[in-house]
């Protein structure tokens, strides 16, 4: 069903004398629900709090907790701006992201918030009701979409007119809140579905939280699946699986499928609202378009979305970006793909100059390799995937190559442990580069590629 905001959602599905649960939790050892009625209860008391503090932009560090989700719908319903929050992030990007979205107040479940006040500014203007969310990548490349609450329903009902959920589903809520993949597809699914939605337990609790709360339906990154199977944690229970926000590799995919698990891949943008495509037909690679949107490929193979509905206001205070990302009503995605004979959409690469790994984490790889050659002080190097892995290929001579080591270590000191390269590879050859002096990357990635091929047959 088609919602236009959070509180019509769960109002919705309210009523005093049915205790369906909303979401289910664990509550100091013992498993505990919230029906949608008492949720609804809950954001409206909530919601008065809110409009009588006089602040204007609540950031929100997410957690999968009620208290999260039910400050996050009452300060929308408040018309608030809301910016959610990552606080596993370094302080100095979570510093910066307080002052690029104009937050003049904060709130977490724990202790969080209380780091972050001196960084307040002075808020935005009254009734804005916008959500903020960061898309995923570098900091200096992340940009600040703006959102609401009807598109991002849209986005949910776009997902379950395709893959719906049942009253008596169970959805295990896993992934982080504060990107949109979460937020749509680990949390608003189900609720537009009248579905429960169970809240994980926490990082030190990932490994039994399926046994412990028996999901029928999950969504997960590729990478979390990839290590779910390989820990056999699966319940029985469990009948969906979505995946999102990354290429998965097939023998993942398959593996999961012969557990008798239903698999379905999903294909969406943070400036969509989340999901634009869906394999439902069994072959994950070719998805179904979801109803309010509609593609088509531009001559270079670059996939352009018409998602009215779901399609981001801009990026936040940044008209230079939205207009170029935006044109004639279509978003042009950077991805490149085709559509097949049933319409169904594929994807076939990046059109922009980024890895994206399994866990959904991407490197940009221009300034990436741009630190890496400033440390070594050497222009001949790129950054590839192999196996799933980012790689660095480079031009060095024998007797610097173990010089060039030690800088590559300490220069990875400065990235996140997702985004380090997990390999070089050392060539005596200039590095293939076009007319213009660009490197080509796909050429270095095809050679490694079928170098690797050759060593995997022995």
């Amino acid at each position: 069903m088609r919602f236009n905001s959070f509180y019509e959602l769960i109002e919705h599905y309210a009523d005093e004398n049915d205790l369906h649960p909303a979401l289910i939790f664990d509550k100091n050892g013992v498993k505990s629900q919230m029906s949608y009625y008492e949720l609804l209860k809950a954001v409206e008391t909530k919601t008065d709090e809110l409009e009588k503090d006089g602040k204007t932009c609540l950031g929100i560090f997410c957690s999968p907790t009620v208290e999260c989700i039910v400050t996050v719908f009452a300060a929308v319903r408040a018309k608030k701006q809301v910016v959610l929050l990552d606080d596993s992030l370094s302080d100095e990007t979570i510093q910066k992201q307080i002052a690029s979205s104009d937050i003049d107040s904060l709130w977490s479940a724990d202790e969080t918030a209380d780091d972050f006040t001196d960084f307040l500014t002075a808020g935005v203007e009254k009734d804005a009701g916008r959500i903020l969310f960061f898309t995923s990548g570098t900091t200096s490349m992340s940009k600040v979409v703006v959102l609401n609450e009807k598109s991002l329903c849209s986005s949910a009902y776009n997902g379950s007119a395709i893959l719906p959920l049942e009253r008596d589903d169970i959805l295990l809520c896993l992934l982080p809140l504060s990107h949109v993949f979460g937020f749509v597809c680990s949390l608003l699914w189900g609720l537009s579905c009248g579905s429960s939605v169970a809240l994980s337990r926490g990082a030190r609790s990932i490994m039994t939280d399926f046994a412990y709360f028996t999901p029928t339906a999950v969504s997960l990154v590729p990478m979390l699946l990839g290590f779910f199977m390989k820990c056999k944690i699966f319940n029985e229970e469990l009948k969906l699986i979505l995946i999102g926000a990354g290429d998965c590799p097939e023998m993942v995919l398959n593996a999961a499928k012969r557990l008798g698990k239903k698999v379905c891949f999903g294909y969406g943008l943070t400036e969509t609202s989340s999901g634009v495509a869906l394999s439902v037909s069994g072959d994950s690679r070719a998805m179904e378009i979801c109803p309010d949107d509609s593609i088509k490929i531009a001559s270079d193979g670059e996939i352009l979305i018409h998602a009215p509905t779901c399609i981001m206001e801009g990026y936040y205070k940044d008209t230079e970006s939205t207009q170029e990302a935006i044109k004639d009503g279509y978003l042009h995605s950077g991805d490149l793909g085709y559509l097949d004979s049933n319409g169904r959409l594929h994807i076939t690469g990046r059109k922009k100059e980024m890895l994206v790994l399994p866990s959904g984490t991407k490197i940009f790889l221009p300034e990436y390799e741009a630190a890496l050659s400033r440390a070594l002080g050497n222009s001949e190097l790129a950054v590839i995937l192999l196996n799933e892995r980012p790689v660095l290929v480079i031009n060095e001579k024998e007797e610097a190559r173990e010089r060039a080591l030690e800088i590559i270590k300490e220069e990875m000191k400065k990235h996140p442990r997702a985004n380090q390269v997990a390999d070089v590879i050392f060539t005596e050859n200039k590095l293939p580069r076009t007319a213009t002096g660009k490197i080509k990357r796909w050429e270095i990635q095809k050679t490694e590629e079928e170098k690797n091929g050759k060593n995997d047959k022995g």
